[in-house]
């Protein structure tokens, strides 16, 4: 008998971009284990069919990377790609479509977690577990790196005994961290371990702009500045997840908590959490409310124990309900208890404990129990569950703090938070009592709110943009005070995770408002969520069908990819802007088209082409008149002119657009624009006035806490030097600026300093490799700089002849010496 044909892989089933790497392996070997050279052939065939450009078409290399695990990304046009040239089922293409878009949904809501630089409250009542607390405090007594870790079902008490350890060994420690890394949330994902780290690198100090992008310089940045910190990883999923987030350092202590065994950590602590015994259990009730009435019964607290299965979840939230009712004796509870179990056979202590504390709510108090649990991200503060409650902001605050009390939720840094179990069970209750208008119309209302502050935040921190987000509706609850920059950069930070769900989850409208209102934030040093949040934002525009937001989107997505170093995808995304633009009166669309054309031919090399992109958009800018777009148009055409040798016109392009961002109190814009006019000054041998204005940017960007911007102002500082004659003084500033650039993730920045580095040292290596990331950048200049200086350094005319192929292509100044130097060397 011929064996049955294998099985269709199911993408469907993919978690991670490796679950999908791995399917997209076995569909090659159902295919019949294709060539990559004739699936190649295949997709390139099918899009020349479609009409694609020779330059687009995809190469062996590209299709190959699709098929190897570790990625952080997966190019979905091409993954399509590769699907449809193995299957070509229409319908089991869509199934890859919607797995790709399930698994970068998943990626960005694990990239948004929330850390804290304080303890949450414990139970203050909260006894036993001696023996246990007292081996993890004798573990922590050693005075090196200590990592304990507490195993054990849901509701047994790990955090709790987590937080009580934490507690007694927190005078001791500089700083505390904790998180919630909601390894078993029924809602949310695991939370990514990169991202926790971005959140504790900025809890211990770090500015946003200076935190690095790839997770092995944030754990190297993390061990640097974790020594004597005391780290909480509350609700672990598994080894993996912590392993990075171990401190690593001296006097550094580690508490995790988790329901699997973490066997697979090396030198940890283990502590295997069960249920109370029945004594422990008893006596957790006797110190929580022996001072109340025993009634008839003296085994009332046994039986009550008993019901609560020994579970320490259950008998705190028992706590909570007895406390609550007045006049009861703790018989009359333990009958009571017995009646309910009897009736509705329950053997689950938890669920028996949350249904006797929700029923002695009052009614409202329980509504708010089940609204605030439709939060997507399960974290809020007391606006946004007003919001979601549609109460006055003292109303909630009061049932947010009777809820606390209640052991209903949890506060830290005052944001409130689940249990997950409490949540699980509220969001039950509001699927049960609240009809689906009422569940739509908080979730609603949730959203308006989001969006309306974030507007307001973002006017306040980001003001010259202002004529580019949407005006939106104010909201309808209270909001808080963000009329300070600072108020609105913690707002829009403490909220980062809730606006990102907001986009993935809202309807059309709010999320492409949502997501062109936010942008500019999430652009300035996350820019891998920035491109996923406009890719969401594209895709509801195009449901919408209205060509002005398809482009606004459309020019979102351009600038993430211009930041992720992709500058040919971004040229891609823009021509269907402008063409779309065509079809409309969007003459502040159609402008940014243009500015932004400019920037990619710039990073593509093509300067000639950018500099008449510019000119277009400052033609079109003199019917509208917004300084801000013409400033940023003219500085962009400076950099471009000074890289055309026409530095003159380039000073005065420059000089005007400081003169705009000043009239606008612009700082960041002036300060671009003096950055601008520094460079210039360079090439006409003013190191003087270079120095001058070089210094004066540095000082600007370093009281904002830019990073990058002081990144490029130091790289700025070793080209003046290099071409000063002072290289030992060139070779410092680069140094320290390819540091900073390779914190923040800025590879151009990374490429440029790799190339002014090795000009300095005449390094080969270095320019070797700035060569290889001027190719993957796809950035011609850079190459030509990089041949030339391989040509320097190594005496060799193949180089030079290199470099001034390019640079001729370029029409940039420097092929002319170079040219010449190669006659004088024949």
């Amino acid at each position: 008998m011929c064996p049955a044909p294998a099985p269709l892989p199911d993408p469907g089933q993919a978690v991670t971009l490796d679950d999908l790497v791995e399917r997209l392996r076995l569909l090659k070997v159902w295919a019949g284990a294709p060539s990559y050279e004739r699936i190649t052939a295949g997709i390139n065939a099918e899009w020349a069919r479609e009409g694609r450009p020779e330059a687009e078409m995809a190469r062996k290399t590209t299709v190959v990377d699709c098929f190897r695990s570790g990625r952080k990304r997966l190019n979905t046009d091409l993954v399509i790609a590769i699907v449809r040239a193995l299957h070509p089922d229409q319908g089991y293409v869509a199934q890859w479509r919607q797995a790709l878009r399930a698994v970068a949904g998943e990626i960005v809501m694990a990239a948004q977690v929330r850390v804290h630089d304080e303890l949450p409250g414990g139970e203050p009542g909260f006894v036993g577990r001696e023996t246990e607390l007292a081996r993890l405090c004798e573990a922590a007594a050693g005075g090196s790196v200590v990592i304990s870790a507490l195993e054990g079902m849901a509701g047994v008490g790990k955090t709790q005994l987590a937080l009580r350890a934490a507690t007694r060994l927190a005078g001791a420690h500089r700083r505390v961290l904790f998180v919630d890394l909601r390894g078993f949330d029924p809602k949310q994902p695991p939370a990514a371990p990169s991202a926790v780290l971005d959140g504790f690198l900025r809890m211990l100090g770090v500015p946003g702009t200076e935190v690095p992008h790839d997770l092995p310089s944030l754990v190297g940045a993390y061990r640097e500045r974790a020594a004597g910190v005391l780290v909480v990883l509350d609700n672990a999923a598994d080894e993996e997840q912590v392993r990075h987030l171990l401190p690593g350092a001296p006097g550094s202590v580690a508490i995790i908590t988790s329901r699997r065994s973490l066997t697979g950590l090396p030198a940890i602590t283990h502590l295997a959490l069960a249920v109370f015994t029945a004594a422990e259990a008893v006596a957790f009730l006797e110190h929580a409310v022996g001072d109340l009435s025993l009634g008839n019964d003296p085994k009332a607290l046994s039986r009550i124990a008993e019901r609560c299965g020994f579970l320490p979840l259950a008998l705190n939230l028992i706590v909570g309900h007895i406390r609550a009712v007045q006049g009861w004796t703790l018989t009359d509870h333990a009958d009571r208890l017995d009646d309910r179990h009897q009736r509705q056979q329950l053997d689950d202590g938890v669920q028996l404990a949350l249904d006797a504390s929700y029923q002695r709510l009052p009614e409202e108090r329980r509504r708010v129990l089940r609204l605030v649990a439709l939060h997507p991200t399960g974290e809020f503060d007391s606006y946004g569950a007003a919001a979601l409650t549609g109460q006055d902001l003292d109303d909630t605050r009061a049932h947010l703090e009777g809820l606390r009390r209640d052991h209903l939720l949890q506060c830290a840094s005052g944001r409130y938070f689940f249990h997950d179990l409490v949540r699980e069970y509220a969001a039950g209750r509001a699927s049960d009592e609240d009809p689906p208008s009422v569940r739509q119309g908080a979730r609603s209302s949730l959203a308006g709110y989001l969006l309306a502050t974030a507007s307001l935040a973002m006017d306040v921190r980001y003001p010259a943009d202002t004529r580019r987000r949407p005006r939106v509706a104010a909201a309808k609850t209270a909001t808080p005070d963000l009329t300070d920059p600072d108020a609105a950069l913690t707002w829009l930070e403490a909220e980062h995770p809730a606006l990102v769900t907001s986009v993935e989850v809202g309807e059309p409208r709010h999320a492409v408002q949502l997501s062109l209102t936010v942008f500019r934030h999430l652009n300035r040093d996350r820019w891998s969520t920035a491109l996923t949040v406009s890719t969401w934002a594209l895709a509801a525009a195009r449901s919408l069908g209205d060509p002005v937001q398809i482009a606004r989107t459309l020019h979102d997505v351009t600038a993430a990819l211009l930041e992720l170093g992709r500058p040919e995808d971004a040229l891609h995304v823009l021509e269907e802007a402008a063409e779309l633009l065509r079809t409309t009166d969007d003459r502040d669309g159609e402008i940014r088209t243009l500015v932004l054309l400019g920037v990619t031919d710039t990073r593509l090399g093509r300067f000639r082409e950018a500099a008449g992109h510019y000119y277009q958009a400052l033609e079109l800018n003199k019917a509208t008149g917004d300084q801000a777009a013409e400033a940023h148009a003219l500085v962009n055409l400076g950099a471009v002119e000074e890289r055309l040798g026409l530095n003159s016109s380039a000073a005065r392009h420059l000089e005007r657009a400081q003169r705009l961002y000043a009239d606008m109190g612009d700082v960041d814009g002036e300060a671009w624009a003096i950055s601008g006019l520094a460079s210039v000054e360079i090439e006409l041998g003013r190191y003087d006035s270079a120095l001058e204005h070089f210094t004066r940017i540095l000082d600007i960007y370093r009281q904002r806490g830019d990073v990058d911007a002081e990144a490029w102002c130091v790289q700025g500082f070793g080209l003046l030097f290099s071409r000063w004659g002072e290289r030992d003084r060139a070779k410092q500033e680069y140094t320290r600026a390819l540091t900073m650039f390779r914190e923040v993730g800025d590879r151009t920045g990374e490429l440029y300093v790799l190339n002014g580095l090795g000009e300095a040292t005449d390094d080969v290596a270095l320019l070797t490799e700035a060569l290889a990331l001027a190719t993957e950048l796809s950035s011609v200049d850079q190459q030509a700089r990089a041949h030339a200086g391989l040509g320097h350094a190594l005496g060799s005319r193949e180089h030079y002849e290199q470099a001034v192929e390019l640079y001729t292509r370029l029409g940039a100044p420097e092929a002319e010496p170079l040219r010449a130097l190669l006659a004088t060397a024949q």
